[in-house]
């Protein structure tokens, strides 16, 4: 195996969770009979570039398919994240009738809908026929497609280039970052600007989210191995911010490196030298990872054991990708965790890949009354603590596993 950036051939291991199906494959009651397929999630560290990554076991096109069962906009929290930034964006870069804002996986047009409310033209790119016919329906119009050098080459050529070039958490899904960040630099125009979100390595290795690691996930980024990534294709990132989302995660700003538009903000050296002290550069905090793994795994697994040995009965909220990636490395099962309730429609009367704990509406906790529920996307708990707060009502308490495990009152 070799690094997907810059071909150095990959020796150094960061972690291994052992084997899962796609974290995002959940199952008809038909399916439980048929064979389920199960991948290595085994994540290396190049030595060179220092960027964190997965081999491709899990195709891209079978991942991301037409039944795709995340859409963005069942999170309110997310969405008061994306229509800040849009106002932001806004604001700074003065964006209006005659601009082009284009987002890359643009899923049901959770944030494309911000722009259109303004008035700014927008197009959406997004692999997932099911999300984009739902950005569709809001008016949002989608290309269906993955996106690289080919796209951006198509709609460049038919005269569509960016003002705004964005993608959220979709950095980490490609498997050709190259072809991917090529890309950006034909559809961006001259003085355009990107942004990008994308989970912080910093914060997974910091906060023990190694739950954040799943088969959708190619990459694991910091801004060491990010600036390298756009620099070899002419992109240089001129600002970056830290944003609370997903356990903590950057908001990088590039431009082409021909624009001199745009001066290199104090921001970027300072995230680069803190990464760098933190030990981003070094392989010994890569080695030291997979112990602090297991503790969350090891902790967990004795909390359901427990809790089932004293006859008390625990269920899950949030359907998660993260939470299946815990689940399957814990090999926890319905006898452990009886449910899982979860907003989205899309995912309710199906089971979770691997585990086979079924999904429900939330009225199964008010019908069940579970003595624990398990936030399995911890990074919404306060969210979902409060729309969950009647549990309190018959002694039921929230519980999260990461980054340890915690039984909240």
């Amino acid at each position: 195996m070799n690094c997907r950036f810059c071909g150095h051939a990959l020796t150094h291991e960061f972690v291994d969770l052992g084997f899962s199906p796609p974290s995002n494959s959940y199952l008809t009651n038909t399916q439980l009979n048929e064979p389920e397929t199960f991948f290595p999630l085994k994540i290396m560290v190049c030595e060179k570039c220092f960027l964190v990554q997965i081999d491709e076991f899990a195709k891209h096109d079978d991942i991301f398919n037409a039944d795709y069962a995340y859409f963005s906009s069942f999170s309110t929290s997310w969405l008061a994240h994306a229509k800040a930034y849009t106002e932001m964006m806004t604001q700074r870069f003065g964006l209006n009738s005659q601009s082009q804002v284009i987002e890359i996986a643009s899923n049901d047009g959770y944030l494309l809908q911000y722009f259109k409310e303004q008035g700014v033209p927008v197009l959406g790119i997004e692999p997932t026929a099911n999300t984009a016919a739902a950005a569709k329906e809001k008016g949002i119009e989608s290309v269906v497609d993955f996106f690289g050098v080919r796209l951006a080459t198509k709609l460049a050529g038919e005269g569509t280039k960016a003002d705004l070039l964005l993608g959220n958490n979709v950095l980490a899904h490609v498997p050709d970052i190259n072809d991917f960040v090529g890309g950006l630099k034909i559809l961006l125009k001259e003085n355009g600007v990107i942004t990008f979100e994308f989970p912080h390595l910093l914060q997974l290795i910091d906060k023990n989210q190694f739950d954040t690691i799943y088969h959708e996930h190619f990459c694991y980024l910091s801004l060491v191995a990010v600036q390298q990534i756009f620099a070899k294709q002419g992109l240089d990132i001129f600002d970056v911010e830290e944003v609370t989302t997903h356990g903590g995660s950057l908001r990088i700003f590039a431009k082409h490196t021909e624009d001199s538009t745009k001066p290199i903000e104090g921001n970027v050296g300072d995230m680069l030298r803190k990464e760098i002290s933190f030990g981003l550069k070094d392989l010994t905090i890569y080695r030291d990872y997979q112990q602090k793994a297991e503790k969350v795994k090891n902790d967990f697994t004795a909390f359901v054991i427990e809790a089932k040995s004293k006859g008390k009965k625990v269920a899950g909220y949030g359907a998660a990708a993260k939470g299946n990636t815990l689940l399957n490395f814990a090999g926890t099962k319905k006898d452990l965790l009886h449910f899982v309730a979860d907003a989205s429609p899309h995912k309710q009367n199906k089971f979770l890949p691997g585990t086979h704990i079924p999904v429900y509406d939330e009225q199964k906790i008010k019908d069940e009354k579970p003595d624990y529920i398990v936030i399995l996307p911890w990074n919404l708990k306060d969210e979902i603590s409060k729309q969950l707060s009647y549990i309190g009502d018959w002694g039921g308490k929230f519980v999260v596993a990461v980054p340890e495990l915690q039984i909240l009152f």
